[in-house]
């Protein structure tokens, strides 16, 4: 590997830790440098999930010692999502991702409508809601996000933020610390997957992985200064790029 490749896989990785910490969509950015790179597919897809791991354990012990992380919501939620993730991990290594990607683009453009109707759930939360009991619809949804998160990860914190904001009553800031618990945690095990099919480039996982801690440290160490408001613009923002790239308007890949 080269001087600019490691360089390359740190910046990047800079730059996708912030994305992913605040909003999603990051991965993207992962799998297109390491496609360019020259890895396949489904091993890039296996790869990009050692940085991910380590991106949001950076970013969950930053948002614990500021007391934005509800751990035991967290940890309850994360539980459907994790069995769903060894299963969507295992699908992925047979399965062609293009069709399922735009239907997945297009759930995401209307999630921007309920972040630009409805403002106030985004922002403020909803008090009595964080005080209820998970329901079994709210676990069987976060078995289905767990599902997609293991099967490609790419606009995973979109869906989960939307079922933790609208259906467990957080704003956007402690939604994003749950979320980043909830994906480091049903990471590791859809990881063993992709370990046991030898889907795993350990060099450049790790080295990507330099550039998503320092990203991830950023973004939840500013978190709360930035407030609800500037992170759900941008997650509007990033929503459109990903989108964009997903319905083959832009080519994020040629970036790179």
């Amino acid at each position: 590997m080269t001087t600019l490749e490691v360089i390359a896989l740190i910046v990047s990785g800079v730059f996708v830790g912030f994305i992913n910490t605040l909003a999603g969509g990051g991965t993207i950015i992962s799998l297109s440098l390491f496609m360019f790179m020259g890895l396949p597919a489904d091993i890039a897809n296996g790869t990009n999930r050692i940085a991910v791991i380590l991106q949001n354990f950076t970013s969950s012990t930053s948002f614990k010692k500021q007391k934005l992380l509800d751990t035991r919501k967290a940890l309850i939620l994360a539980v459907p999502a994790v069995i769903g993730s060894m299963i969507g991990a295992q699908l992925s290594v047979s399965i062609d991702e293009k069709t399922f990607e735009k239907a997945i683009g297009l759930v995401m453009l209307m999630m921007i409508y309920f972040m630009l109707v409805k403002p106030d759930k985004w922002i403020n939360g909803q008090a009595k809601l964080q005080q209820k009991k998970v329901s079994f619809l709210q676990l069987v949804i976060f078995f289905f996000i767990g599902i997609y998160g293991g099967f490609v990860q790419v606009g995973v914190g979109y869906f989960l933020l939307a079922g933790i904001v609208l259906g467990a009553g957080y704003d956007l800031v402690r939604a994003n610390a749950i979320k980043g618990f909830i994906v480091m945690l049903y990471t590791i095990f859809a990881l063993v997957v992709f370990i046991l099919n030898d889907k795993v480039n350990w060099q450049f996982g790790l080295i990507h992985s330099i550039g998503n801690v320092t990203g991830a440290f950023i973004a939840s160490r500013y978190a709360l200064t930035w407030g609800a408001s500037f992170i759900r613009w941008f997650i509007v923002v990033i929503i459109l790029i990903t989108s964009a790239d997903l319905f083959g308007i832009i080519d994020i890949r040629s970036l790179f």
